[in-house]
């Protein structure tokens, strides 16, 4: 899993809250057990129109919002279902963190573990960058996990709260079997007694 210690990139800006985890990813496209390729099926029924093309009033499809790799969202993200494709599908887009005032609980878990990081702002600080995202074309941020701040070059700034575990564990770009990993020769030790 690839390391998140700071990020500045694109922001796109999805003002709405209780975003569900069949609105992320609907349940017709979870058939597959990889976790690539749901990129393309993210926010389905948003993204594109009956007939298969974009609609174009999609907040993603927006030219502003191309490119996008921090997603700047309403409370309660991620409710719903407990399907870890939708922080597969959020990933395989391009977005390396969701800025929100809040996400369900299962979600944010699955984003910590699938390299995604989930930062939890004030609503008022979250209100603030919609207002400069909307104000700005191709509004950038950097998210810094080292210094859990959030900041652009136009004087905002806001500190979010990790739990220390999840933060070192995204630092170092680990997963819980990476983690595992890392005592392989304890485990070795301890089987090799346990086999006498």
């Amino acid at each position: 899993m690839q390391p998140f210690i700071a990020h500045t990139g694109r922001v796109a800006a999805l003002n709405r809250s209780n975003v569900d985890t069949d609105q992320i990813v609907p349940k017709q496209f979870l058939k597959r057990i990889e976790r690539s390729g749901f990129g393309a099926v993210l926010f389905h029924d948003w993204r594109f129109g009956p007939d298969g093309n974009p609609n174009l009033e999609f907040e993603l499809n927006r030219p502003e919002a191309r490119g996008a790799t921090i997603l700047l969202a309403g409370a309660n993200f991620g409710c719903g279902s407990s399907r870890e494709h939708a922080p597969w599908a959020l990933a395989d887009f391009g977005f390396r963190a969701i800025i929100a005032p809040s996400f369900a609980d299962i979600f944010q878990s699955n984003c910590f573990q699938n390299g995604l990081l989930p930062v939890t702002l004030p609503e008022a600080a979250v209100n603030e960058l919609f207002r400069r995202c909307a104000a700005g074309d191709r509004y950038e941020l950097t998210v810094d996990l080292g210094a859990q701040s959030v900041s652009d070059r136009f004087g905002f700034h806001s500190q979010f709260e990790v739990e220390p575990y999840r933060r070192a564990m995204l630092l170092n770009g680990l997963d819980e079997i990476g983690r595992t990993l890392l005592e392989e020769p304890r485990i070795a030790a301890f089987e090799r007694r346990r086999a006498r």
